[in-house]
């Protein structure tokens, strides 16, 4: 059996501090080679996600880490020791870029012929898993399976003309099949993750699957107590179809530093472990890598490495169904609010600062209105305007638990383990001047600013969180955000930007 790796460093955009080696503030290109290097290297990372989705992807990274990095190489195989893991874009979801999933496919033979002579016959695969994203059925994952083994890989069999076949051509055509890595991003696909999981085990008859767990897109669409469930539902559910098919399933969760994207930090990850019982890969995303003293990053990823991995919580039946009705509830309460602040946070995302080559992705709000729809920016520069604004989102929607009877909270509580923690980690960042100038410059309506004040009334006086500033640094990032709105509303953009970047330094990530 292979080794599943326990913590996956993926290129998400979210730190504050650029790291030195970059040779500037927006890490690309040959950069991204290195950090993929150092990922290995510097910070015992077990696993590299090699991002094809929303940029131009590199697909000569297999090439570029041998030749350049040879003597590690040598003693840590690349498909054996360390992997490299490719994200493709959906090519369903993301029509312009599906011949980028056709040209990041046939890149992975490229990549066996690569190790093949650095390695030598037959010793790794250094490239066999890929990740399809926004994954929200079982055909999806099937068609690409299929798509690699039909497409690809059987290709080296055509017949070009009179008996000559491509692979006399090119020579014969490795791996003969990939692993497709399901990535579950909306609230529906969680809690029914069983029958996209399921339906692929019946058809492609793996030995063992990998499932990975979104926690930011979900958080973003839905109010982050949805996305916490939405996970909690999704494993319980993984784990039961485990043992019924007596089928290994291995969950993957994506999750930032920050509280609403997950709360994986280097100074919070055993709480992370303690929540996401039954995860055994984590996402090592870039402010946890960047934004923090670098002995404590490394630490912090050997333990989650050598953590215990615990099993799943199962819910009964009725646990489920009580979870399900909160994330109905709470997104009722959420998405509303968020439609009303949807001006203010496209405004705020664009003057962040940019850490990645990227192309422009705005992506659509998670439901429909008949008034239309809403477009929001990625889920880190979201979070990252709404800490600005002196707004954590964290906050959005929490005052729909009030609708819960006794045994429905303490089953909440039972399901989101560190809730209270997560939620007080947040609202220190919250700033009560807000209201008013949110008011101003983006005429927010009255309706709107007594709900985001009927919530954290709710979270002040129910569930006991003390709001804004309670050390320094939350009172020196609350002043940022009175500064940073001031400036705004003066279309003073350079000191707003200056604003913008000093909060993200102080909250150790974008957002």
């Amino acid at each position: 059996m292979r080794i599943i790796p326990r913590t996956m460093s993926t290129q998400h955009p979210d730190n504050a501090k650029v790291p030195e080696w970059a040779k500037s503030e927006v890490i690309e290109g040959e950069d991204e080679v290195k950090e993929a290097f150092l990922a290995y290297s510097m910070y015992g990372v077990h696993e590299v996600m090699w991002d094809a989705e929303g940029k131009d992807v590199d697909t000569h990274v297999v090439r570029k880490l041998l030749s350049n990095y040879p003597d590690y190489f040598r003693e840590h195989i690349l498909g054996k020791d360390v992997f490299l893991t490719y994200r493709l874009p959906n090519p369903k979801v993301e029509g312009a870029d599906r011949k980028v999933f056709a040209e990041t496919m046939e890149s992975i033979p490229i990549t066996y012929d690569l190790a093949e002579k650095f390695y030598g016959n037959g010793i790794t695969v250094p490239v066999f898993e890929v990740i399809l994203p926004m994954t929200t059925s079982n055909l999806e994952i099937i068609s690409v399976a299929r798509y690699y083994e039909k497409a690809v890989a059987n290709e080296d069999e055509l017949e070009l003309y009179d008996g000559v076949k491509v692979k006399d051509l090119v020579g014969e055509i490795y791996p003969k099949v990939i692993e497709v890595i399901p990535l579950v991003e909306d609230r529906d696909s969680l809690q029914n993750i069983d029958n996209i999981v399921e339906g692929y085990y019946k058809v492609i008859k793996p030995k063992y699957m990998r499932v990975f767990l979104a926690r930011s897109d979900p958080a973003m669409n839905y109010g982050m107590i949805t996305a916490v469930l939405s996970v909690k539902i999704a494993l319980s559910e993984l784990y039961k179809l485990s043992e019924s098919l007596n089928f290994e399933i291995y969950p993957i969760i994506g999750v930032g530093s920050l509280p609403f994207r997950g709360h994986l930090s280097p100074e919070n990850y055993e709480k992370v472990l303690e929540e996401y019982k039954g995860v055994y890969t984590y996402t090592i995303q870039s402010a946890f890598k960047y934004d923090y003293d670098y002995d404590k990053v490394k630490s912090a990823i050997s333990s989650i490495n050598n953590s215990r991995i615990g099993p799943a919580k199962i819910l009964e039946k009725y646990e489920e169904d009580v979870l399900r009705k909160i994330t109905i509830l709470y997104t009722e309460r959420y998405q509303p609010i968020i439609e009303s602040l949807a001006n203010a946070i496209n405004d705020v995302s664009v003057l962040l600062p940019r850490r990645r080559a990227r192309k422009l992705h705005i992506g659509l709000f998670g439901y429909s209105r008949s008034a239309g729809k809403v477009s929001l920016p990625r889920a880190i520069s979201f979070v990252g305007s709404l800490y600005s604004i002196g707004i954590p989102p964290e906050l959005i929607g929490i005052s729909s638990l009030s609708n819960l009877d006794e045994k429905e909270w303490d089953i909440f509580k039972q399901n989101y383990v560190n809730f209270k923690h997560d939620l007080q980690t947040a609202a220190r960042f919250f700033n009560w001047e807000s209201f008013e100038l949110i008011k101003d410059i983006w005429k927010i309506s009255e309706d709107t600013i007594a709900k985001i004040k009927e919530d954290i009334d709710y979270a002040e006086s129910v569930i006991g969180i003390k709001l804004g500033g309670i050390d320094y640094d939350s009172r020196k990032h609350i002043l940022m955000s009175s500064l940073f709105l001031l400036s705004f509303k003066e279309k003073i953009l350079q000191e707003s930007k200056k604003y913008l970047y000093e909060m993200a330094l102080i909250r150790r990530s974008l957002g």
